[in-house]
């Protein structure tokens, strides 16, 4: 079985059209997604609609609980007060607009996935098994990866929520980060995401990345009339 496996898109339609364009050109017919389809970018609703449309099995981040519930921002989940304004001001930004099938959509997204690929049990999660919001770090320590996943059964583990690829094997399982379409922390601008090759129990795992006009999504954020952080967050 191949598969692509794309992840934290935060909104950013630019980059998510050049990624699922890069996909259909190498012809991958399944698509996984990760979680964190929006905040941070000016296109929720758009992004969501994609998705929804091509049934693209999707499982819930922190950000689309709390879009698709109406939550606030949690101060904690910021390094500063200052950020966690900001993140404020875009995501009340983001309930207002969305729709309110788009809200349900994500309000109802299941926390995991599982499914087989050829002979091997697949999980899919945002952050780790254990909590929405957990990250599972590429620079972890193979036994604090373990200890994160707990007691989940699986043989490859594909999580997001950090925006950094990587693939791991520890003791026979996989734990594969696709890293992120819309808010890349791989270090450059491009989205990337994973391509998975299983063959019977071999797993082969392919980043890619895609270019994409990272100004214009830039400028509609600022176009939406939200704070330039944002904007210049999408240049690193």
């Amino acid at each position: 079985m191949r598969f692509a496996v794309i992840s934290d898109i935060h909104s950013n339609l630019h980059a998510l059209q050049a990624v699922l364009a890069d996909i259909e050109d190498r012809g991958l017919e399944h698509i996984y997604c990760l979680g964190d389809v929006v905040a941070y970018a000016a296109y929720p609703n758009e992004v969501v609609e994609i998705l929804r449309k091509r049934g693209i099995k999707t499982v819930q981040g922190n950000c689309d609980r709390r879009i698709g519930e109406g939550l606030p921002t949690a101060p904690q989940d910021f390094p500063n007060a200052e950020a966690a304004r900001l993140a404020g001001i875009f995501n009340d930004w983001t309930i207002d607009i969305m729709g309110e099938a788009n809200k349900q959509w994500l309000a109802n997204l299941p926390l995991e996935v599982r499914f087989m690929a050829d002979d091997l049990s697949v999980l899919m999660v945002h952050g780790s098994p254990r909590r929405i919001n957990e990250g599972m770090h590429g620079n972890m320590s193979d036994g604090e990866l373990v200890e994160t996943a707990g007691s989940a059964g699986f043989d490859i583990l594909l999580c997001g929520h950090t925006h950094a690829p990587y693939h791991r094997l520890i003791e026979g399982r996989h734990y594969i980060n696709p890293g992120s379409v819309g808010k890349p922390k791989h270090g450059n601008d491009n989205p990337v995401y994973a391509i998975v090759d299983v063959v019977g129990r071999k797993v082969a795992v392919t980043t890619v990345e895609v270019p994409y006009n990272i100004d214009e999504a830039a400028e509609a954020i600022i176009a939406a009339g939200m704070p330039e952080h944002f904007a210049l967050d999408l240049k690193r």
